[in-house]
């Protein structure tokens, strides 16, 4: 963004990243494959680098607000200062905070998340998809993250998104506003489990497996992480891919 910005050009859209994202190995090749598709239709798109922070989520679930607010008006000063106006993100945690709680410290912007831009750019013909492709006939199953789903509404995006692959998509019984969260969420990514007898991602992963499918398809890089290591518990990972969506169109899309 600042070299953008010393050559006076303006992008059409900020790329969020988020600390998963730039930090996490495996949710690095979900930004790299996010990227790659947006290079690929000649979408004209920036990242903050280093001056982007952690958008303070995790520490507002926490219950640190202090923490929360402090992370908020740095970032609203940056987003401000180079004049943005629309933001993507792969992070479900990322796009609720900006979208819905970045407002009431005065930072307004159009937030979408990655699947519904992915949506966007399938249904106006700018990603097409290869005929028969990397994952024809392949079972995939949907996983509804809840920061994307129940909080925010979006379920047809991401479902219109795997429509696009020709591929056997299935449903877990818990799905749409009925669906079970990774276990991460409210900032339990960062704690250690409470009693009990058994973890929610073992509990979310039985439930995706019982579907018998191919690859479980997910959304958000806490998911992700929750749902491959139910996954490995099961000792299912040599059978069953987690996948973010990006990773599947990447794979299957015209270039």
């Amino acid at each position: 963004m600042a070299e953008m910005a010393a050559s006076g050009e303006s992008p059409e859209i900020l790329f969020w990243v988020g600390c998963a994202g730039s930090f996490d190995a495996r949710a690095q090749k979900i930004t790299r494959a996010f990227a790659e598709i947006m290079t690929a239709v000649g979408l004209n798109f920036a990242i903050l680098g280093n001056e982007e922070s952690c958008t303070g989520d995790p520490a507002r679930r926490a219950g640190n607000e202090f923490l929360f607010q402090m992370a908020a008006l740095q970032n609203i000063q940056t987003l401000d200062g180079y004049g943005v106006k629309k933001i993507v993100t792969a992070c479900p945690h990322c796009f609720n905070t900006l979208k819905n709680e970045y407002p009431a410290l005065g930072g307004n912007y159009e937030v979408v998340h990655h699947t519904q831009l992915l949506q966007e750019l399938i249904d106006s013909g700018r990603v097409r998809m290869n005929e028969g492709g990397t994952f024809k006939g392949k079972r995939i199953v949907y996983h509804d993250s809840c920061y994307l789903g129940r909080i925010n509404g979006v379920y047809e995006a991401p479902r219109t998104v795997l429509a696009a692959l020709d591929a056997d998509l299935a449903e877990m019984k818990r799905s749409r506003s009925n669906g079970l969260c990774c276990g991460a969420g409210g900032a339990q990514m960062w704690k250690e489990d409470e009693p009990g007898s058994k973890r929610i991602n073992i509990e979310r992963a039985e439930e995706a497996l019982e579907q018998r499918p191919d690859i479980i398809a997910v959304n958000c890089p806490f998911c992700m992480t929750m749902l491959s290591d139910g996954v490995k518990a099961k000792e299912k990972q040599d059978e069953v891919m987690v996948y973010d969506l990006s990773e599947l169109i990447v794979n299957g899309m015209v270039k």
